[in-house]
């Protein structure tokens, strides 16, 4: 098995894991479709499924796009709001997709469908966790929920220091930690309190101001319509 993030670009990250031929991508863009299928091709891999950790506000999924193109599943949580999904998971769902096993964790704060996807040494955490100094995804945007982020964060006690934690978004080229590294090192884990973990959320949002993409982005994802004009790719 091999798990990599091969987005061309940016700031949000796609993992592409492949096994027996196979390959499965999470939070794959839209933009990026035609980047996706050249690295399928070049490897000979066929596309077995797409999942999204969460309803996104800041790019347009691929994953509805690929799903009808491919006649594949896309996976999301079984309450999301989003259109488009062939396959919904809990709790309880384990899949095994060309080998490789797949559990869902619920860890609803930064959005209500946010889950954790988790596979043998990785877990792939969306917005809700990302490395060190970046702390988790804001809470300040549609269905985000202070209260249930800081629940879900404590719920991380069930996972194992070793795991990698494959985050939705991280500067290119940063180096992934394990979760026994953002223990020690990621400012949300070392907090005690909700009173802190408020305080950084509202810092963290006036920082970084408006989400210029959310106007078009998140309509596309709820309801499964790229549209005629995408400002960013248009300019």
């Amino acid at each position: 098995m091999e798990v990599e993030d091969i987005r061309p670009e940016g700031w949000a990250c796609t993992y592409l894991i492949s096994n027996e031929g196979k390959a499965v991508l999470i939070d794959p863009v839209w933009d990026y479709i035609a980047h996706y299928r050249k690295i399928l091709s070049e490897r000979s891999l066929e596309l077995a499924a797409c999942m999204a950790t969460h309803t996104h506000a800041d790019h347009i999924t691929a994953c509805f796009s690929l799903s009808k193109q491919n006649n594949i599943p896309f996976y999301m949580w079984k309450d999301t709001a989003s259109l488009g999904v062939t396959d919904y998971v809990d709790e309880s769902t384990k899949l095994t997709i060309a080998g490789v096993e797949y559990a869902f964790h619920h860890v609803p704060g930064h959005t209500q469908d946010s889950v954790i996807i988790e596979i043998d040494g990785h877990i792939f955490t969306g917005d809700f966790l990302f490395n060190g100094d970046a702390g988790v995804g804001r809470d300040d945007l549609p269905s985000g929920r202070l209260t249930e982020h800081w629940t879900s964060i404590q719920s991380l006690s069930a996972l194992p220091d070793d795991v990698l934690v494959c985050s939705g978004h991280e500067p290119p080229g940063t180096e992934l930690q394990s979760l026994g590294w953002n223990r020690m090192h990621n400012p949300i884990l070392a907090m005690s309190s909700y009173d802190e973990f408020e305080q950084w959320q509202k810092k963290t949002a006036e920082k970084l101001g408006s989400v210029s993409k959310i106007k078009t982005a998140l309509p596309a994802n709820l309801f499964a319509e790229v549209p005629e004009e995408i400002p960013w790719l248009s300019q």
